[in-house]
């Protein structure tokens, strides 16, 4: 590699960085995995740089990062996981998703991408990279999950689209609306991350806390709703429900089941995580079998009750989240 095409690479890595991870993270739902993809492109920048220095390097590297990210959930898809699969925690600070469709683009971890032209069909850097966002795109094939991300997140129109995964543009558009159907039963249900509904889960944590340490099932109860699921990402590593558990009496019973199992002597921090409120909660060493650190998350209905309680435990899933004294 010459040393105008090494430079070349160098600067391209510091100024597309930030926007490759986020589509990245957005493509494995794995800040670990973000790294990983972030890292193998600009490896392959060094190794076999674009042929063409004068042109702008961000869609070659989109078409590296998405190529690579492809193979990876492929890779995945073939590998049998332990218990449910669910995104790793990223930290979002205080960003919000605008309530009004001409709102301002949220910070967070990309804010470099375009902002949202149209509310109807596109989701903003916030909501897609919510969980409940990132669990619907597990329903999508890579190809399909790929092109709703650059068209409908990353603002790419068909053509770049289709320069980028090498596909002819009828193939993008055939892909697209197929993606965008599956994608349907996430729209009917669609739950942004505003103000008001951060608002309304940072209540409903606070509330079911309370409830915890008194060791009132009741009152947990009452803060779930009818069909609510516990989901639990262990990855295998530690003790937790291998299945989802499903309905307001035994999401209950099992939450304070866990809550007496592992409060005593935890350590709860709040945190914005993924657009919402959530726990990461530190316990003391030397428990054998359980995580040394947990994030609890949930999503809330329009009447603020509890709908999914997440619970991330495995290792390779909190590297995002940096320890705080």
């Amino acid at each position: 590699m010459t040393p105008l095409a090494s430079a070349e690479a160098d600067s391209a890595f510091r100024a597309h960085e930030r926007f490759i991870w986020g589509l990245c993270y957005r493509l494995s739902g794995s800040a670990a995995d973000a790294d990983d993809l972030v890292q193998e492109t600009f490896a392959r920048a060094l190794v076999r740089p674009p042929a063409d220095l004068t042109l702008p390097w961000r869609p070659w590297l989109v078409r590296v990062a998405t190529n690579l990210g492809r193979d990876l959930l492929r890779r995945r898809r073939r590998t049998p996981y332990a218990g449910p699969w669910l995104p790793a925690p990223i930290d979002t600070g205080d960003a919000a998703t605008p309530d009004d469709a001409g709102g301002a683009l949220a910070s967070g971890p990309d804010a470099s991408a375009p902002a949202i032209r149209d509310a109807e069909q596109r989701y903003d850097l916030l909501e897609s990279a919510s969980f409940a966002f990132l669990l619907a795109l597990e329903a999508l094939s890579p190809l399909q999950r790929t092109v709703l991300l650059l068209r409908d997140v990353f603002d790419h129109s068909v053509r770049e689209t289709a320069a980028a995964l090498s596909l002819t543009e009828t193939n993008v558009k055939v892909l697209h609306h197929r993606a965008r159907r599956t994608m349907a039963a996430y729209d009917r249900a669609r739950a942004a991350p505003t103000r008001a509904r951060q608002e309304a889960a940072r209540l409903a944590l606070g509330r079911f806390l309370e409830a915890l340490a008194a060791g009132d099932e009741a009152a947990i109860r009452a803060l779930l709703a009818d069909d609510v699921q516990a989901l639990s990402d262990a990855g295998g590593e530690f003790h937790a429900a291998r299945v989802p558990v499903v309905g307001a009496e035994k999401v209950a019973r099992f939450l304070l089941r866990l809550g007496t199992r592992r409060g005593a002597g935890a350590r709860v921090e709040p945190r914005t995580l993924n657009g919402l409120p959530a726990l990461v909660v530190d316990m003391p060493e030397g428990l054998a079998g359980e995580a040394p650190r947990t994030v609890l998350a949930c999503d809330v209905d329009a009447d603020g009750r509890i709908k999914r309680v997440y619970s991330v435990l495995a290792t390779r899933k909190l590297t995002a989240l940096a320890s705080r004294a």
